[in-house]
């Protein structure tokens, strides 16, 4: 009786150590970025194929090299920015549990695991084409090297500059299927581009004070609310015209997409009538999210023969 005791425990306690290892695995990775982003390179994948003719069925080999590498060359790209971040997270409550911080993953590992799924993802894009590679790189060292590293730690740019490396999923998944230049995946990446500095600024108003105690020049930390405020409302209003390239999705298209971009714009001008601007910094952050999925997730369904 005692041995059975004693196994079960063992067992319990390594179920324990396995589901912990997992969790932090996702946790380095940043799963729900990663997920968001696949959202975006499967959208244009899907638009590739569309566009061009060409069969989705009859090309899954292509569908797998392409999702698979995207996912593991965002989520290299995210476990370098956990490594090369370690030094402030301790210092902000939305990343002080990252295991980097609580000590649970040595740094070690995860700089080599983010070099690992970086090389792997790669080399799965390469399975697709050499333009998809490409782009996929070109995003990890802009995330890594001109945000993390630099642009994030001295500038209020750093939305800015981050922007270019999460638009680059959708061109991912265009190139995958069509390495020429067409004006779509050019639309997809203006897109993802304006879409990131209103969604992220209005993260950056809720958790302002965390980043001014980290010493990271966010806009409303450097600059306050009202310039920022002002600065979302600019970027939203610049998505307005963009589902209009998109025409030959259908008039449905245009009409959700005009519907997501007025109704945006119109919250945002809200903003500068509530006297509670946290408020009003959570209503767009939950209003972005939204935006995003139903806008890609609009774009797959129309563009289905």
């Amino acid at each position: 009786m005692a041995n059975e005791a004693a196994t079960q425990v063992r067992e319990e306690v390594e179920e324990i150590k396995v589901t912990t290892v997992w969790k932090d695995f996702l946790s380095v990775i940043k799963i729900g970025i990663v997920n968001s982003n696949l959202i975006t390179a499967f959208t244009g994948l899907w638009l590739a194929f569309y566009f061009t003719g060409e069969g989705f069925l009859e090309n899954l080999q292509t569908v797998f090299f392409t999702l698979f590498g995207s996912a593991l060359v965002i989520a290299g790209a995210c476990s370098l920015n956990n490594f090369i971040d370690r030094d402030i997270d301790h210092l902000m409550e939305r990343t002080k549990t990252r295991p980097t911080v609580k000590g649970t993953m040595e740094p070690k590992r995860v700089l080599w695991l983010g070099v690992l799924l970086t090389s792997v993802g790669t080399l799965s894009l390469l399975m697709t084409t050499l333009a998809a590679a490409v782009i996929g790189l070109i995003g990890v060292a802009t995330y890594v090297f001109l945000y993390t590293m630099w642009s994030k730690r001295n500038n209020t740019l750093n939305t800015v500059i981050g922007s270019f490396s999460g638009a680059v999923p959708p061109l991912i998944g265009w190139t995958a299927v069509d390495p020429h230049f067409h004006v779509v995946p050019f639309v997809l990446f203006l897109l993802m581009f304006l879409w990131q500095p209103p969604h992220f600024l209005a993260l950056a108003m809720k958790r302002c004070e965390e980043y001014r105690a980290a010493g990271i020049p966010m806009l409303p930390v450097v600059h306050g609310f009202a310039m920022t405020k002002r600065q979302i409302v600019i970027w939203v209003a610049c998505l307005l015209p963009l589902p209009f390239y998109l025409f030959s999705l259908g008039i449905p298209f245009l009409i959700i997409a005009t519907l997501l971009n007025v109704g945006w714009l119109a919250l945002g001008l809200y903003g500068f009538k509530m006297k509670d601007d946290l408020k009003w910094a959570k209503w767009m952050f939950v209003y972005s999210l939204n935006y995003l999925t139903i806008l890609f997730v609009a774009m797959v369904i129309c563009a289905i023969d």
